[in-house]
């Protein structure tokens, strides 16, 4: 069982528009697969789960949607997070959370203050995110601190300034709605993640699909590097 998966939940806009309905739509049942999502990894045992909600290159789109993106977050906040609770399921949302409205922000601090205890699933949400931006940002909070290692650094001087410093990198990367790229997301923490691409759009993605998703990663061999008999030697030592 993969012990961290991210996802990239593409597909909202697509399955509204084929059942003519408007764009926001799908936005709103994407949020219910989100519940059906954590559901299925507190019963499967997965301990850290990493969605991609919102880009920073998503401010891009038509302001009525973005607006109304930024409405559903701050409802799925004030409506879920006594859940998350209740469940066990710690709540972190990474990215520049600046450009939000105050109102938003003070939701988000307030859920992660709530949930901080939780130790059955890490649940993170990455909001206006980018992976460019994460490895900026982590070298100028290093620099900042460490002024020396101007001369030189190395990765273990970088990590801890990331914005998934406190969880292991992903096992599984799963991204629906059939495009086939990680498009900025967790650029460093990717490295050595395992690459699920679906056809099925986010509100369709249920969790027989994740099933699915699951059964792949288990077929792969994971070398990092070695080879096929150095792990087989491994494992028997």
């Amino acid at each position: 069982m993969p012990k961290h998966v991210a996802v990239i939940m593409d597909g909202n806009g697509r399955w509204a528009k084929k059942r003519f309905l408007p764009r926001v739509a799908g936005h709103v049942k994407g949020v219910e697969l989100v519940r059906e999502m954590v559901r299925a990894c507190l019963e499967r045992g997965v301990q850290y789960l990493t969605l991609f909600a919102f880009s920073s290159e998503n401010w891009r789109r038509p302001q009525e949607e973005v607006t109304l993106l930024m409405q559903l977050f701050v409802k799925a906040l004030e409506q879920e997070v006594e859940k998350l609770d209740r469940n066990g399921v710690r709540l972190r949302v990474i990215g520049d959370l600046e450009r939000f409205e105050p109102r938003l922000q003070e939701l988000i601090r307030q859920a992660e203050a709530k949930t901080a205890s939780n130790t059955r699933l890490d649940l993170t949400i990455a909001a206006n995110y980018g992976g460019r931006w994460d490895i900026m940002q982590a070298t100028n909070q290093m620099l900042a601190a460490q002024p020396e290692k101007r001369a030189g650094w190395q990765e273990c001087d970088l990590e801890p300034h990331l914005s998934m410093s406190f969880a292991p990198e992903p096992d599984l990367f799963i991204r629906t709605g059939g495009e086939e790229r990680i498009s900025n997301f967790l650029l460093w923490q990717l490295a050595y993640t395992e690459l699920y691409f679906t056809p099925t759009l986010w509100p369709d993605f249920d969790t027989a699909e994740f099933d699915k998703a699951i059964l792949s990663f288990q077929q792969r061999e994971r070398r990092f590097g070695r080879t096929s008999e150095q792990l087989v030697e491994k494992n028997n030592a």
